[in-house]
């Protein structure tokens, strides 16, 4: 499928927990939103869809709760979208999830994107294609090498040198994933949420107890690794993508909430990018690289 050939294209990446949603016009990136997994009843009525009206209103977001918009004023593109095509488009799919993945092959126009067809050296077989997608996404706008961290379910760590060469990387359970797994594999300890603002190091209840630990560790393991990064790569850029980005970098950056109130880490947080997108710009940059 040539971009060429298609001035309005949908990428769709299928996350652990989500659908990922962008569209495109070309080579620009118009918009980017975020759903819940569709039902399989719903995707195959949109295989036979007629129009390309039909296609949108099952996946665009249509309040808070379902998917929230990244780029640009949903009303007005859907609009615009729908009296410019009357048909539906190109969907290019990249899915860490086969179950989901099976489930939109019956789309009469979607290309599915494979790990050997991303532009990263080194990648070795089970590496997630969000990971690779991510790694050449953020190596295209900032250049290599190049870390990529990814605040998601699970807490990845990707990186890659100035040869476009994988590095390697880890894998560890985000915030939500740490918070889910004590409540639901223990006794007593009970369901938490994720407090918008750093909370007390040392905690004199459970709730907060358990903030402070998931959160605290976590931030210093991201800090571990990306002053390990900038020992082996001085030159090298690191950039957080990911539904908990923004909140993994508030924590970062605010005063750490102890008797002597030290700061946390502003000459990281300073250094470090932040990007929703970086995947789509990977998805755009591998089918480019086929054309």
């Amino acid at each position: 499928m040539s971009l060429a050939n298609s001035s309005l294209w949908l990428a769709l990446m299928i996350g652990n927990s989500r659908l990922h949603w962008a569209y495109f016009t070309g080579d620009t990136l118009i918009y980017a939103w975020d759903t819940d997994y569709l039902p399989a009843d719903v995707i195959q009525r949109l295989s036979q869809s007629q129009t390309l009206k039909d296609l949108l209103l099952e996946i665009f977001p249509n309040d808070e709760a379902t998917g929230k918009a990244r780029h640009g004023n949903i009303e007005d593109s859907l609009k615009t979208l729908c009296s410019s095509v009357s048909s539906p488009p190109p969907i290019i799919l990249a899915s860490v999830v086969p179950s989901q993945t099976a489930l939109w092959q019956s789309y009469p126009n979607v290309r599915i994107l494979t790990l050997d067809q991303v532009p990263i050296k080194g990648i070795y077989p089970t590496l997630g294609i969000d990971r690779a997608l991510a790694l050449l996404g953020a190596g295209q706008n900032w250049g290599f090498p190049i870390l990529v961290i990814d605040a998601g379910t699970a807490l990845t760590f990707t990186g890659a040198d100035a040869n476009q060469h994988l590095v390697g990387g880890a894998i560890l359970p985000g915030l939500g994933l740490q918070l889910a797994t004590l409540a639901g594999k223990t006794g007593q300890l009970p369901t938490v949420e994720l407090p918008q603002q750093l909370p007390y190091r040392y905690a004199l209840n459970t709730k907060e107890a358990i903030q402070s630990g998931v959160i605290y560790t976590l931030v210093a393991g991201i800090k571990d690794f990306i002053e390990a990064w900038w020992r082996d790569f001085p030159q090298g850029n690191v950039v957080m993508t990911g539904g908990d980005r923004t909140l993994l970098v508030n924590y970062m950056r605010s005063p750490m909430k102890a008797p002597k109130g030290a700061s946390q880490f502003p000459e990281i947080v300073d250094s470090l990018n932040v990007e929703a997108n970086l995947i789509f710009w990977g998805m755009q940059k591998t089918l480019k690289n086929y054309e």
